[in-house]
């Protein structure tokens, strides 16, 4: 990677200037066509094109804040819809706790107040007053007793009120998740990856024995995992993380860990072991069975709109947007052809009729702009990552079908709209999705390297890719690898521990104690 292609990939707010100038619209003139920088060129600016192309954000007046448009608000949607389906088949019900949490919270569990201490976001005041210079400024007898966090995440506050809810074994386990947004004051941004302001979810359990949590994050790590293959076609490890990426407050935190097509690695959702840290600091007990009062165990977990960075950046091609079928906003497009005026009532009708059919069981739109040729139509929809994209002109209504387009690549075909219609479509964007599946899987296999010397993998960080390597526990190691050549342990998978026994750390030559997964994270 050249030293501008470097610097480019700390650029903090590209992306947002990018969308301000491409504001991008279904009711627009026809689009002027941007060439779209290829992956093997600059892959940042390749992943802010794509995103500015298929008009998922728009720029924000707050740095580093972004609007999320329709069409990338669908997507998550889709994310929260699948996710809170499978949360609540596995027990957990929704609630919602306050956006603002007293200072004095976060100063009740050290480590987790050291860990957000400089993300923090702080309210002072409640009022504002007129300034003598114009404008307003804070009130200052509108000033608080005691300051309050904007959250960063919401354990202090929730085991504040599980003090008032728990008082029996009775009570237990508590399983309750809160759809919500955070505030991290990040310096450095990236949309979706990396934003002050984020969207996510936050489960937060209560359990009676520290089986029954550990059995919960591991649960809930699996919960992920499996999203991750089935909806999002983006196959990921399963890992614990070290000592030094652990979660602020928890004994052990488990990730999934996805393989971009750089070959970086995004840490695509956690799930924390918390042991009895924040019941102890909150003093949260119960009453066993036997009469004796004994502090909980609690787990964490949580996913967030970085999911859509990472399904971006899995599947999507130098053209533009790619997604899988079961998270795209719109799964088929119709775009009726005509040239002649006295065959577009026929094409609409036809049009309309194919999507009064398949209105309900697929997302569908059609595309009945009158100013804008059928290929700024094609050029559109394919940057937007449409999965199948359905033709219809005068000979097609002739025949009784529509000729079809995938966004995945490949010749056009006809397909007749006869009673299998629905079940060919379907077939369809099946095999889409478990192709994109199959060359994610096949792209991460083949770019996971087994390595046994510091030089190779410092070569490998180059260009990209996750190393295997057997692994001393070091922390001091660890921290100098990541200042040396900025890969960082990403976790030790959850499967193939045993292959470090007897074999040498490829660092300091000691005795492995694990196998681990090195790599650059974004």
């Amino acid at each position: 990677m050249s030293a501008v292609h470097e610097e480019r990939h700390i650029q903090a707010d590209a992306v947002w200037r990018i969308c301000y100038l491409r504001r991008l619209t279904l009711n627009t003139e026809p689009i002027v066509p941007r060439n779209i920088t290829p992956r093997g060129e600059d892959y940042s600016r390749w992943y802010q094109d794509v995103i500015a192309e298929a008009d998922l954000i728009d720029s924000s007046p707050v740095r580093g804040c972004m609007v999320i448009k329709p069409n990338g608000y669908a997507i998550w949607e889709s994310i929260k819809d699948d996710l809170d389906r499978r949360f609540k088949e596995t027990g957990h019900t929704n609630a919602y706790f306050p956006l603002f949490i007293p200072q004095s919270f976060l100063s009740k569990e050290a480590d987790h107040v050291e860990g957000f201490a400089k993300e923090c976001a702080v309210v002072t005041h409640h009022r504002l007053r007129s300034a003598d210079g114009g404008g307003v400024e804070p009130d200052p007898s509108a000033k608080l007793e005691e300051p309050l966090i904007v959250r960063p995440t919401s354990e202090t506050i929730i085991w504040h009120m599980y003090g008032r809810w728990i008082e029996s074994y009775r009570d237990l386990p508590l399983l309750i998740n809160q759809w919500a947004n955070v505030v991290r004051w990040e310096m450095r941004t990236r949309p979706f990856l990396r934003t002050a302001e984020f969207l996510w979810q936050e489960g937060h359990t209560a359990h009676a024995t520290t089986e029954e949590a550990q059995e919960e994050a591991l649960r809930m790590l699996n919960v992920y995992r499996d999203f991750c293959y089935e909806h999002l076609a983006m196959p990921v490890l399963t890992g614990v993380k070290t000592a030094n990426e652990r979660f602020a407050g928890a004994d052990e935190t488990y990730t999934i860990e996805g393989m971009m097509q750089n070959g970086w690695a995004l840490q695509a959702g956690t799930s924390h072991f918390l042991g009895q840290n924040f019941a102890k600091a909150f003093d949260v007990t119960f009453q066993n069975a036997e009469g004796k009062l004994e502090h909980v165990w609690a787990t964490s977990w949580g996913v967030s709109t970085r999911l859509i960075g990472g399904t971006i950046m899995t599947h999507s091609d130098d053209t533009g947007l790619i997604l899988p079928p079961k998270v795209a906003p719109v799964q088929i497009v119709v775009v009726p052809i005509w040239r002649k005026e006295k065959e577009r009532e026929e094409v609409m009708a036809f049009a309309d009729a194919v999507f009064a059919r398949l209105k309900g069981k697929f997302r569908i739109k059609v595309d009945d702009r009158v100013k804008m040729k059928p290929g700024a139509k094609y050029f559109e929809w394919e940057r937007r990552g449409v999965p199948l994209r359905l033709e219809i002109g005068p000979r097609d209504v002739k025949n009784g079908s529509v000729f079809c387009a995938k966004r995945t690549g490949g010749k056009k075909f006809g397909i007749p709209v006869n009673d299998a219609f629905e079940a060919t479509l379907s077939e369809h964007l099946d095999g889409i999705q478990a192709a994109l599946l199959a060359a994610a899987i096949e792209r991460r296999d083949s770019n996971i390297h087994r390595l046994t010397s510091y030089d190779a993998l410092k070569e490998l960080v180059k260009t990209g890719g996750f190393a295997l390597v057997p692994w001393c526990d070091d922390a001091d190691n660890e921290a100098a690898i990541k200042t040396d050549c900025k890969a960082t342990i990403r976790c030790y998978p959850l499967d193939g521990q045993d292959e470090a026994v007897g074999k040498k750390c490829f660092y300091s030559g000691k005795d492995a104690t694990h196998m681990a997964i090195f790599a650059r994270a974004y």
